[in-house]
């Protein structure tokens, strides 16, 4: 309980900034609550002077209905428009704190959550928090006044005869408690499993090729049925909750006003009542029915903006990536690695002991099986992964004291997995910090990655948008794109992770010859099976299981016969 009023303030918390707006909600809901009340007391005059014969009264009574429905309206306008006007504004906020916050997470988050869960959490569930804050507040403000002023005006009118519906309120609370735990539980499913039918759509768009090939239709549609079904039980399973939780409570609310009638039609309580007082007192009674069942129904909104509030705020309440560096050095490029160990949180012990120097320019080759630690290597110089022990140098800096972004400024990496995004060839190529890249600076890296014949080849040249993840190029045109984003960085430390992987013959000898020119006097760090880019390394490393084989340059390690050798004869006799 205390750690819903914790969350529940923190919510609040984001509706502070709006209190302006705020106050005009409250007058719209004070106008319309006003007219409520108006209503019951209308009815008495009616009725005194329809039993008097007042004349004067009945002509007035068709204009007061049109000014009285005139502010029941503005009133009810301005709470519904002012309210909608904060509840957009908080979404809008959220969202961008999630967004910002999901930039900030370390490479492990994305890891350990499917994208499909992570797009419900920032699209679906932000949604779902106007439910406990803007629309709970404003079906709280727009019916408890109504239900205080019928109140107010039932003990003014005849406090004894109010007290009967009073006594019925422990019993409404006690049902309204028991229905918000099960609505709690139930909207946190809800969220979950809009996260599996998301997950399903995006891994299904994004492998739509697969799913065609393999005649996976039939499996990804019963897939997606199966996680919708789930969705749909358990939001009915909630509805079921929610339109029990009203009837249940009306029907508490009826015998409370059937005890009222049949105490006011006695004649010793009826004997000071007129006709009017008694139909305004009663149709005031009746009346009560609508704000309390609103009043009641405000629960399911609140637990399901309350199970997404949970689950938001454990997001932005996640460990970002460590960034206490402070130094921002321009480097050299000399690495130095001291008994590295890298261990992730499922155990796995990806590098054991690991010890390596590179000087500042030279070319290492990463050599070894599937498995062997390479990549895991690499992902420890751009900060994707921290070392668990140990001690990484840059220059002669250690690697956690360098300012993140600093850092990763400085190293240009070719990922096996080539990532591109749906806008231009030169957007692609000058991406993020590289943004304000000149035309000429552009083109040349483009030319030196052999990548500009084929660009210029496209509708629009390097102004054609590749559509999502570029899937209109060839793997080998994708990843020269890649290839070209990195030259055009000029960073002193080049990472190249199977950069070469997805390129024919021709492509990679006309790349080799780009990547000869851009490791010049830079660090480069080279994840290859293809002989070319190996044999030509100032030193070749091989690995197993994070620990380090041999090292050498390819001469001494082919004369040496011994895990590179062996490697050497089965990777590349097809060559």
């Amino acid at each position: 309980m205390n750690q819903d009023i914790k969350v529940y303030t923190r919510l609040l918390g984001y509706l502070k900034q709006y209190w302006g707006i705020a106050i005009l909600v409250v007058v719209g809901f004070t106008i319309n609550a006003a007219t409520e009340v108006s209503v019951a007391k209308l009815l008495e005059y009616i009725i005194t002077a329809i039993q008097n014969k007042d004349q004067n009264f009945t002509t007035l009574f068709p204009i007061l209905v049109v000014v009285l429905m005139f502010f029941r309206g503005l009133g009810t306008f301005m709470g519904g428009y002012f309210t909608a006007v904060i509840s957009r504004n908080l979404i809008f906020n959220v969202r961008q704190e999630v967004f910002a916050k999901l930039l900030r997470l370390p490479a492990q988050y994305y890891l350990d959550n499917t994208s499909g869960h992570i797009t419900a959490k920032i699209m679906y569930n932000v949604e779902q928090l106007t439910a406990a804050s803007t629309e709970s507040i404003k079906t709280i403000l727009q019916q408890g006044l109504i239900a205080l002023g019928l109140m107010g005006y039932l003990l003014y009118s005849n406090w004894r005869l109010t007290i009967c519906i009073l006594v019925f309120g422990p019993l409404i609370g006690l049902i309204i408690r028991q229905a918000a735990k099960r609505m709690r539980k139930l909207s946190k499913q809800v969220q979950n499993t809009m996260g599996d039918v998301n997950h399903v759509v995006q891994e299904t768009v994004n492998g739509h090729l697969v799913v065609k090939g393999y005649g996976g239709q039939a499996y990804e549609e019963a897939r997606f049925r199966e996680s919708s079904l789930e969705n749909l039980r358990r939001g009915l399973k909630m509805v079921a909750v929610q339109q029990l939780n009203s009837p249940v409570v009306q029907f508490i609310m009826s015998l409370a006003m059937s005890i009222i009638i049949w105490i006011a039609l006695r004649p010793e309580i009826l004997r000071e009542t007129t006709a009017g007082e008694f139909v305004a007192y009663i149709t005031a009674a009746g009346m009560l029915a609508k704000p309390i069942k609103a009043l009641t129904d405000v629960n399911e909104k609140i637990q399901r903006g309350m199970a997404a509030a949970y689950s938001v705020f454990e997001l932005l309440d996640l460990p970002e990536e460590h960034n206490q560096g402070q130094k921002t050095p321009k480097l050299a490029g000399h690495l130095h690695f001291k008994d590295v160990n890298l261990v992730y949180p499922d155990g796995h012990h990806a590098i054991q002991n690991f010890n390596l120097e590179v000087k500042a320019g030279q070319t290492v080759a990463l050599v070894g099986r599937s498995g062997a630690g390479k990549t895991s290597l690499v992902n420890l110089l751009v900060r994707y992964q921290d070392v668990s022990s140990g001690a990484l140098y840059v220059d002669q800096d250690l690697i956690e004291e360098i300012e993140l972004n600093s850092l990763r400024t400085q190293i240009a990496m070719v990922n096996q997995q080539v990532v591109l995004f749906n806008r231009s060839v030169r957007e692609n190529i000058a991406y993020g910090q590289l943004e304000g890249a000149s035309d000429e600076a552009i083109i040349a890296a483009a030319k030196a990655a052999y990548a500009h014949d084929f660009i210029m080849q496209l509708p629009q040249g390097y102004d054609t948008v590749l559509g999502a993840q570029g899937l209109n190029l060839s793997g080998g045109q994708r990843q020269r794109i890649a290839i070209a984003r990195a030259i055009l960085k000029n960073a002193p430390i080049l990472i190249l992770d199977e950069a070469t992987s997805a390129l024919d013959n021709e492509s990679e000898y006309f790349i080799q010859q780009a990547f000869d020119a851009a490791m010049q006097n830079r660090t480069t760090i080279v994840i290859a099976h293809r002989l070319s880019t190996i044999e030509n390394a100032d030193m070749i490393v091989v690995m197993d299981q994070g620990r380090i084989v041999e090292q050498g340059t390819h001469q001494e390690l082919i004369t040496q016969q011994g895990a590179y050798y062996q490697l050497h004869q089965r990777n590349f006799e097809e060559h």
